[in-house]
């Protein structure tokens, strides 16, 4: 179970004190009974609170009541100094209010020092993305007269193909799959559940793997399996896309991510509706989709200054 992870986790580090450390267990359960936060997201939450509540015990605070909203910011303020983007530290408070606001809202403590904190402003960098030739280079690398070749090709394509975090192709078990209704089913963060339509090619490259798959026999119902017949890790489905990247001789650091984005840019540069690209992608927030606009208006100014005679 993830709390019993995360709380095997803090025990190899520098434990904070049985009270605060009481603190921290109650509001990971609470959070995983009642919230369903995806696994990472509650790992991630554990860590960044195990750092926090070491530090207040270095400024020698033995109780959350005596916590106020200048040790807060002594805090995320340490944290940068330490070389800690701006984007974690970011992180870092969203976890710490989230923590503050369980414990008043149970009545733990009768106060939350986060309450009048300003949440930083955090610039976002627009997203590498592939153009639709280097996707095809890409995509076409593995040798699908093999099995793994053919499972690896799948990988590509769906990732690419559906906007598919490689957390949720991992994931992906074969009760999920719809080659008949040519969609797939996937488990978002958050647990949230949508719908993306398996395109043609994506179609393809999947009734292949499937047919090499069943060969294997794999006790479990991954979709993508390894030698063994077990799921593959994310860490090993990261250098898969690393690897075959390097083979289509591209520049520019692909990650499984970078195909995310540019499945999003492609759908907008084809004059897709904003709202669909965010179902597509699962982003509960338009606003987090709408960086995709920006990718796509970038484009389209770099290619004026290039072509136009007056720019």
């Amino acid at each position: 179970m993830a709390h019993e992870e995360t709380s095997e986790k803090r025990s190899k580090d520098s434990a904070p004190s049985t009270r605060l450390h009481a603190y921290l267990d109650r509001f990971l359960e609470g959070t995983v009974f009642e919230s369903g936060l995806a696994e990472a997201t509650l790992a991630a939450y554990a860590e960044d609170l195990g750092r926090y509540l070491r530090y207040l015990e270095e400024r020698g605070v033995d109780g959350l009541e005596a916590v106020t909203r200048d040790i807060v910011l002594d805090h995320l303020i340490t944290l940068r100094r330490e070389g800690l983007s701006a984007r974690s530290t970011a992180r870092h408070l969203s976890a710490i209010r989230c923590f503050h606001r369980f414990l008043r809202d149970e009545n733990f403590v009768d106060h939350d020092p986060t309450a009048a904190l300003d949440t930083p402003r955090i610039s976002r960098r627009l997203p590498v993305v592939l153009s639709k030739g280097e996707v095809d280079r890409l995509v076409t690398v593995p040798d699908r007269s093999t099995a793994f070749g053919a499972r690896d090709a799948a990988i590509l394509e769906l990732v690419y193909s559906c906007g598919l975090r490689i957390s949720e192709a991992g994931g992906l078990r074969l009760k999920h799959l719809s080659l008949d209704e040519a969609c797939v089913r996937v488990r978002g963060k958050g647990g949230k559940v949508r719908i993306v339509p398996l395109g043609a090619r994506a179609h393809a490259r999947m009734q292949e793997w499937l047919e090499w798959r069943a060969a294997f026999n794999p006790p479990r119902d991954w979709v993508f399996v390894s030698r063994t017949g077990g799921r593959l890790s994310r860490g090993r489905l990261w250098r898969i896309v690393k690897h075959y990247a390097r083979e289509a001789g591209l520049s520019q650091k692909v990650s499984p991510h970078v195909l995310r984005h540019s499945f999003a840019t492609h759908l907008l540069d084809g004059e897709a509706d904003l709202r669909v690209v965010q179902e597509l992608l699962g982003h509960s927030d338009i606003s987090v989709t709408q960086i995709y606009t920006h990718v796509s208006t970038d484009r389209l100014g770099r290619a004026h200054r290039q072509f136009h005679p007056r720019a």
